[in-house]
């Protein structure tokens, strides 16, 4: 069992795996987080030793994953793609298969969790939240895509359909304490408060019998969640829609407006993908 990666930073304590993500300032869903994350996935999958709980946070506090790396769609695709099996080559079934993963994971956010970001945390057991910066947002649909690696499917269980409706076709931001009320998210908490909470919630369930907590997992992972064949249609569209020319207009003037380097576009992406519209037409 080696938990050693190039763009995760790990330590183990008392039964938990802390993975820190550390993929550059924004954590963008590239080919390397990708690859190191496939293999984080499966060494827990194949060899876990005594990790009950892993726990996924950032490095960055403005950055829990700000999105995919649009410049490298193909390539990260088939990083996750070697998670799985023919039929399997997308990120939204290598989440499907994080989500199955048979210990308990814990996404910890501060800063921005958006697009890919957010729906890596959602594939997580559990999300909590500092209250005073954390940010969660699908901004696909302000682009002419869609969430295509399980927003759409995570969203529409957690919020229901109008306000899943509302979090992806407003492509907008939502702060913590709304992604709370909307069930989004676990809890939102004091910054102050938020790393000793999740170590000690992590560190209790590691303390328990690993029997119970993977039968618990399994059983309430058949209750909720979505069928793999809506994943794979999601990731179709996706690919589809982000082709289209009119998307590519969209995310062309995002780029040359700062999309995906550290600024302003990438801070309040909820406000800059609606730009396109008031300004060009």
């Amino acid at each position: 069992m080696s938990f050693a990666y190039a763009s995760i930073h790990t330590r183990q304590e008392d039964g938990v795996l802390f993975a820190t993500l550390a993929a550059g300032p924004l954590n963008l869903i590239g080919v390397d987080l990708v690859r190191d994350l496939v293999s984080l996935v499966d060494t827990l999958y194949r060899d876990p030793g005594d990790v009950r709980v892993a726990v996924i946070e950032s490095a960055s506090a403005e950055y829990f994953s700000a999105h995919v790396d649009l410049t490298a769609i193909p390539q990260y695709t088939a990083e996750a793609a070697k998670a799985g099996g023919p039929g399997d080559a997308s990120l939204g079934m290598f989440l499907y298969k994080l989500a199955h993963v048979p210990v308990i994971t814990i996404a910890k956010v501060r800063g921005r969790a958006r697009g890919g970001g957010n729906e890596l945390a959602l594939a997580c057991d559990m999300i909590f939240a500092a209250r005073e910066n954390a940010v969660f947002g699908q901004f696909e649909s302000g682009t002419g895509a869609l969430p295509g690696a399980g927003g759409v499917q995570h969203l529409a269980r957690r919020l229901g359909r109008t306000r899943a409706i509302e979090a992806i076709t407003s492509a907008d931001d939502f702060d913590a304490d709304l992604a709370e009320r909307y069930g989004w998210i676990n809890r939102a908490l004091p910054d102050a408060e938020l790393d000793a909470f999740v170590e000690r919630l992590a560190k209790r369930i590691a303390g328990f019998p690993p029997a119970g907590v993977k039968a618990a997992k399994r059983a309430i992972n058949d209750l909720t969640l979505p069928d793999p064949a809506h994943v794979r249609s999601d990731a179709a569209r996706f690919v589809g829609l982000v082709a289209l020319p009119e998307t590519r207009e969209r995310l062309d003037d995002l780029a040359s407006r700062g999309l995906q380097t550290p600024g302003d576009v990438e801070r309040d992406l909820g406000r800059a993908v609606a730009e396109y519209r008031a300004t060009d037409h």
